[in-house]
């Protein structure tokens, strides 16, 4: 790397120590004060575009890349707010569905420093983290300036920074357990939150959802008018088969159908998260009744998707997979699409958990498709310890398919040895994989040591 990117991310580095003295994207505290009076100093970056809002357990940063993909190839410039990040801080903020330079990340950064600090001055509680990365990221948005921004909310919906933006689109992923400590202890107590994106006279398209997940959803557009798009309703996959390196669909969109579009992503949830875009960019742009978008470049657009860290490849023989999942809802998506998409003889599990998940979930979903599990952490200091996780993993597996190893590249490696044991030697090694989950920092982190460059 060239000695001016070392510099851009040795001053990148610098900022982000900056930002991790303030409150970690984990804690929240229910109020929109601060992130609002931010963006009041600032001039309302935020109202300078249409936004789409994208909320929900699972799924959202995958359905923001896909929105993105489609506003894109039909010319509009775009923004992108996805958190968090695999492996660089930049990841988060997408202008031209390119993440932003290390050196404009700074730029924004030390543009909007003065501000920040007024505004923590003016209160009893500095702002998070996450509401400083969503000041940036609606400035960054208005400097470009782009003409449309997929925001992804952080954690909730109704007291997450991102809703200082009104949505004309709210788009709610499916809703699961998950944020317990925030959210509530049920679907419905969690579906509310998230339904706090649902502003008045928006269309909000709506995943399938849980009947009381629904429900909560449904009230609150009828409290304030908001239209409905409903999966299985005025959307859906029509018809799915599996292709080579991801799936063929057939959509129902808004305006009409869609066929044979190709969406190089694997499980069948992918497959929803494409139905859920589509229907997204059509309410964006009024289509519906029979005015559809082009279908040339639907397909266009959904064959570039790229969503890393989700089901991604980053090794063949034996296959190594890296995907992101982190409370049970996501975990099991991943254990369909491998039972579901793929063949394996010997499929061998790395697991690091964060000490605030539900690990126990986690495995339960993970242990029907895998014949071993290799327990880990990654770097960071809220994953939980191996040994803690061998606990819980033993009144789910076997003694026998339990690991534990305390290093994340010794784990991996670990796992790539048993794949690859076969009792006959002469068996070509053939069927046999890895996939390393259970995190979005444990995914990061491998896609980090298998050479993957940040997304």
């Amino acid at each position: 790397m060239a000695k001016v990117d070392q510099e851009a991310l040795a001053e990148l580095r610098a900022v982000e120590a900056e930002l991790d003295q303030r409150w970690p994207e984990t804690r929240i505290a229910p109020s929109l004060d601060r992130i609002r009076l931010l963006t009041e100093v600032l001039g309302d970056p935020q109202r300078n575009y249409p936004v789409l809002h994208v909320a929900g357990t699972n799924g959202k940063t995958s359905t923001s890349r896909m929105i993105d993909a489609l506003l894109t190839r039909v010319g509009l410039r775009t923004g992108r707010y996805t958190s968090p990040h695999l492996q660089l801080a930049t990841e988060r903020i997408n202008v031209d569905n390119q993440p932003i330079s290390p050196q404009r990340y700074v730029e924004v950064y030390r543009d909007i420093e003065p501000y920040v600090r007024m505004v923590d001055e003016r209160g009893d509680v500095p702002m998070s983290k996450f509401e400083v990365l969503t000041g940036m990221a609606f400035a960054a948005f208005a400097d470009a300036p782009v003409e449309a921004a997929v925001v992804e909310v952080g954690l909730g919906g109704t007291w997450d920074a991102t809703n200082v933006a009104d949505g004309r689109i709210a788009v709610v992923c499916p809703v699961g357990i998950d944020h317990v400590e925030y959210l509530g202890p049920d679907i419905a107590s969690i579906a509310a939150e998230k339904a706090g994106i649902i502003k008045p006279d928006s269309v909000a398209v709506l995943a399938a959802q849980e009947p009381e997940a629904a429900r909560v959803l449904l009230e609150r557009c009828a409290e304030v008018g908001a239209t409905v798009a409903r999966e299985g309703m005025e959307f859906g996959v029509l018809d799915r088969r599996l292709a080579v390196g991801g799936q063929m669909l057939r959509l129902q969109g808004l305006g009409g159908v869609y066929d044979e579009v190709f969406v190089p992503l694997h499980g069948e949830h992918q497959g929803r998260n494409a139905a859920l875009a589509l229907a997204a960019v059509e309410a964006f742009f009024g289509a519906g009744e029979g005015r559809q978008l082009d279908v040339d470049a639907v397909r266009d657009a959904f064959a570039s998707v790229q969503s890393p860290g989700r089901m991604e490849r980053v090794r063949n023989a034996p296959t190594v997979l890296v995907d992101a999942a982190h409370n049970p809802h996501g975990a099991r998506a991943l254990a369909a699409a491998l039972s579901g998409e793929f063949a394996f003889r010997r499929l061998v599990a790395v697991v690091g958990v964060m000490g605030d998940k539900d690990a126990r979930g986690i495995l339960e979903a993970l242990e029907p498709v895998v014949t071993e599990v290799v327990l880990t952490r990654n770097s960071s200091p809220r994953s939980m310890d191996p040994d803690d996780l061998a606990v819980l993993a033993r009144e789910i597996f076997s003694d026998d398919r339990i690991v534990v190893e305390t290093r994340l590249d010794d784990a991996i490696e670990t796992a790539v040895g048993l794949a690859e044991e076969t009792e006959d030697p002469d068996e070509p090694i053939s069927g046999a994989g890895v996939v390393v989950t259970g995190s979005v920092v444990t995914a990061g982190e491998a896609r980090a040591l298998f050479g993957k460059e940040p997304a």
